[in-house]
């Protein structure tokens, strides 16, 4: 399919050079898409996790095991490569 520029509103069809560019711009968009997607379950997390101070406040005051615990739930609910 033959892709094409508006240069000074007038439609001009892609040179073989800018077709390939096109394409390889394509390709390498479709491989970060790709890679962003997979670290999906990271950002979801990141918005759910308690804040640092919140962390740190339960494992002082309820120990390592019980913090341990209330990340699992949020881990649990987005595992890795679950996307």
């Amino acid at each position: 399919m033959t892709r094409y520029h508006k240069i000074h509103n007038e439609k001009v069809p892609f040179t073989a050079e800018e077709e390939a560019a096109r394409d390889e711009e394509e390709a390498q968009w479709l491989i970060d898409k790709a890679k962003y997607d997979a670290l999906q379950y990271q950002r979801d997390r990141e918005r759910e996790y308690p804040s640092i101070a919140d962390q740190l406040d339960d494992i002082y005051h309820n120990g390592l095991d019980a913090w341990k615990a209330t990340i699992k739930v949020t881990k649990d609910k987005y595992p890795k490569g679950a996307n």
